[in-house]
């Protein structure tokens, strides 16, 4: 219920994105549909679109539907919520069948984009770069610049940096790609070889006003890339200067800190160099920077000749190092036990939208705590949401399991309420279908008399019982007195069966109205009759289709989402298997990598230590 009031609040207001508001007011279904993909489950979305499509098409009359004026925006939902849950073959061919279909050239344009973006993100960068030259004429307003930042980007994968220059020129300053054209503009400078350019365009970059997460990122980025380079060319000064705008809590801080402390102590500033360093191993040992740092710092107080806090130091990493290379092997063995892929799969965990963050504070899996930056690799990202999928896909075939039992469970709950009653209902049924075919061929023949009364008038025909039988007696004393011995009283019976005449022909008007209404009233009878008669077919089929007819199909079901279950369960299995060695390798190489820092730290420990030893003391003062 919660979900309906939010939905219907949402379409009073209008603000389901991507579906005009009046379109969401006029179909119901197609709304629900994006609200749900508004939540992020595009599942859910697509189930319950595809099902509405499906509906409509099957209809005679289609144009009478709700769905019909929107049918284009509905094709595009169903390919961007399939793009979005990943399913690019089949949103693919959805948005090439809007494509090569009569439909206005803006919206032809519009599928080409969305086509575009598919194969892009596909890494089919060719077949991306055909379906935007097919973007002709009017472009709707809403995606201009995600076409021309789009094609940019293309020429940017095909290593073509002359022709995504001047697209990205262009785009400088745009507001709804957030600092984003201005960093890869830079990108391109340098595919071109063109540093002072690409230093120039960073520096920009790294200025960019952001108002949200995703533009500080890319802001930070820019700042680090440009110190990097700028370190890296020997202007150690500049570069520390680039580095010192990247945020303290952002993504790139420990990557900025470490590289600002590299700068001085390029320059050989080592006391201040010790800053960025001192802050930087105090954050989590996990992160390689960080690592970095510990051999770092003590390397600079030793050229600052305090020889004991260096040796101190490295003393710390070494203890460090080996803390870390113990947990690691914990790591690898907790992943070929399979804590690794339980811990991804935790749903407490995922309704977070940090959730791969959130995995650090899991203390039966350590490994998630190497992880991070592995987890946020684009290849490592969607292997990882492939497995996630299967394993909804799973847990949603548990459910319908579960569910198929409960309907047969409610199927034999109505066939134990309803079988003990149908044969003291069929009984009462037959007793009321006897008499309304009696009522029925009464009513038949009162009809043809009435019809045979208008054209030829039979007065007797009207005649009330009590006349009948005062007719048939006085017939009868007639027949028993002789015709010229009792004159007298046969006179008297012919006197008395005139008044009966008499009174019937005279009344017969009257009397064919009264038989007129009584007929009425009885079609009504029937009527009524008939009424109860189809009210209970209609009950009884009811009754009996609630529980009748259903096993074969849910028999038919249950067999396919077994059959699933078993396919989901050996591509599962592969696909874990996958993940944990992707996993395990990146540890184990973390491992090597912190094996040779160890060697290192090792050395330099006893080197401090015997620069230490060799520093005179100092003499003690003498009264």
């Amino acid at each position: 219920m919660r979900v309906v009031q939010l939905l219907r609040l949402a379409l009073m207001l209008g603000t389901l994105s991507g579906l005009p508001s009046f379109a969401a007011e006029r179909d119901l279904y197609f709304a629900e549909a994006v609200f749900w993909a508004e939540q992020g489950l595009y599942f859910d979305a697509l189930q319950r679109l595809d099902a509405e499509l499906g509906q409509h098409r099957g209809l005679d009359e289609p144009e009478l539907d709700s769905l019909y004026p929107f049918m284009d925006d509905a094709e595009f939902s169903v390919g961007d919520f399939e793009l979005s849950y990943r399913m690019h073959h089949r949103a693919g061919r959805a948005i090439t069948a809007v494509l090569e279909s009569d439909v206005d050239e803006s919206v032809r344009n519009e599928a080409a984009y969305r086509l575009a973006r598919i194969h892009f993100q596909k890494g089919q960068l060719k077949d991306a770069l055909q379906a935007i030259d097919r973007i002709q004429g009017e472009v709707p307003e809403g995606i201009r610049e995600d076409v021309q930042y789009l094609k940019a980007n293309v020429y940017l994968a095909t290593a073509r940096p002359d022709e995504a220059v001047p697209i990205l020129k262009r785009l400088q300053g745009s507001r709804n790609l957030g600092g984003f054209a201005e960093y890869n503009l830079a990108i391109a400078y340098l595919q071109n070889e063109r540093l002072g350019d690409a230093l120039e365009q960073l520096r920009r970059a790294g200025t960019v006003g952001a108002t949200d997460e995703p533009a500080r990122a890319i802001r930070d980025k820019a700042n680090l890339v440009r110190g990097t380079l700028l370190l890296e060319s020997g202007r150690f000064d500049d570069a520390k200067a680039s580095l010192e705008q990247v945020r303290l809590d952002g993504p790139f801080s420990n990557a900025a800190l470490l590289s600002a402390g590299w700068a001085d102590a390029s320059a050989e500033r080592f006391a201040q160099a010790l800053a960025p360093w001192n802050l930087l191993v105090g954050r989590n040992a996990t992160d390689p920077a960080v690592q970095e740092a510990m051999l770092a710092l003590p390397f600079a107080y030793g050229n600052l000749e305090v020889h004991g806090r260096a040796a101190m130091l490295y003393g710390q990493a070494l203890q460090s190092f080996g803390t870390e290379i113990s947990r690691l092997d914990e790591s690898v063995v907790s992943i070929r036990d399979g804590k690794f892929l339980e811990a991804l799969v935790r749903p407490e965990i995922r309704k977070d939208r940090d959730w791969v963050i959130r995995l650090r504070e899991l203390p039966e899996a350590p490994e998630t705590y190497y992880l991070m930056t592995l987890l946020a690799s684009h290849d490592f990202q969607t292997a990882l949401s492939n497995y996630l999928d299967l394993e909804d896909l799973r847990r949603r075939l548990d459910r319908w399991l579960v569910s198929l039992d409960a309907f047969e469970d409610m199927l034999q709950a109505r066939r134990d309420y309803y079988e003990p009653l149908l044969p003291g209902l069929d009984r009462q049924f037959r007793e009321l279908d006897s008499r309304r075919r009696l009522r029925m061929e009464q009513h038949a023949m009162l009809s043809d008399r009435l019809q045979g009364m208008l054209v030829s008038p039979r007065p007797e025909f009207l005649a009330t019982a009590e006349e009948r039988a005062l007719s048939s007696r006085l017939e009868r004393l007639a027949a028993g007195l002789d015709p010229v011995a009792d004159a007298g009283q046969m006179a008297r019976v012919e006197r008395l069966r005139g008044l009966v005449i008499w009174s019937i022909k005279t009344q017969y008007h009257d009397r064919l109205t009264h038989f007129y209404e009584h007929l009425e009233a009885s079609e009504k009878a029937v009527d009524r009759l008939t009424e109860q008669y189809n009210a209970y077919v209609r009950v009884r089929q009811a009754a009996t289709h609630s529980f009748e007819g259903y096993d074969v199909p849910i028999r038919r079901l249950r067999k396919r989402v077994e059959d699933s279950m078993v396919r989901i369960d050996r591509v599962m299995s592969r696909q874990g298997h996958v993940l944990e060695q992707v996993a395990i390798r990146e540890l184990e190489n973390r491992a090597r990598l912190l094996g040779d820092y160890e060697i290192r730290a090792r050395y330099a420990l006893a080197d401090s230590y015997d620069r230490a030893a060799q520093v005179p003391p100092v003499p003690e003062e003498r009264e």
